[in-house]
């Protein structure tokens, strides 16, 4: 019996990484929901402040 091809050991090493590789989907739902609500929570005190600044900025350089 011949020893396997370099193209069978890619393969086989490739298939192995992708079952170990899918990662922990609840782990990745919560990073994704905390994420959101770190950004909306941001937005929700940042927000106006960040308006003003804009329309600040758009009043300076339209003359407005």
């Amino acid at each position: 019996m011949s020893a396997p091809s370099f193209l069978d050991r890619t393969l086989r090493h490739g298939r192995a990484l992708l079952h170990d590789e899918r990662g922990d989907v609840p782990g990745w739902v919560l990073i994704t929901l905390m994420t959101a609500g770190l950004v909306l929570l941001i937005w929700g005190v940042a927000g106006p402040a960040l308006t003003q600044v804009f329309e600040q900025a758009i009043e300076r350089v339209s003359g407005i």
